[in-house]
């Protein structure tokens, strides 16, 4: 515990914490970019979601570049970043997707199935 002692060191260390965490946050869309570039489908892919990534990412790459700020320009540039990615990924599978299949999926969820005893 003396390692966390001052204010600097605990800045630094939490500071760390919280970069990891938001780049975390910003990369965990990557399963489901794989599933739609795998499917060709963008209906796994929430487009609000994805935009609000990409605008959050901007948002705070502006705040960080005039501010000059390291710390929030790199987690939040990959954010836009990957934003970016999923809003290509959405545009580019948009037309291939397959919406129909939406219904059916529903309905054979609803339905219950009772074995013959």
């Amino acid at each position: 515990m003396l390692a966390f002692h001052t204010t600097k060191t605990r800045t630094l260390v939490v500071g760390i914490i919280c970069i990891v965490f938001n780049i975390l946050m910003y990369a965990s869309p990557l399963t489901v970019m794989k599933m739609v570039i795998k499917t060709k489908s963008v209906k796994h892919m929430p487009f609000y979601l994805s935009l609000a990534n990409f605008l959050n990412g901007i948002v705070w790459l502006i705040y960080s570049l005039l501010k000059f700020d390291i710390n929030i320009l790199i987690p939040n540039g990959l954010g836009a970043l990957s934003g970016l990615v999923q809003l290509i990924l959405y545009a580019t599978f948009y037309k291939t997707s397959r919406w129909e299949d939406d219904e059916d999926d529903i309905k054979s969820r609803s339905e219950v199935q009772l074995s013959n005893v």
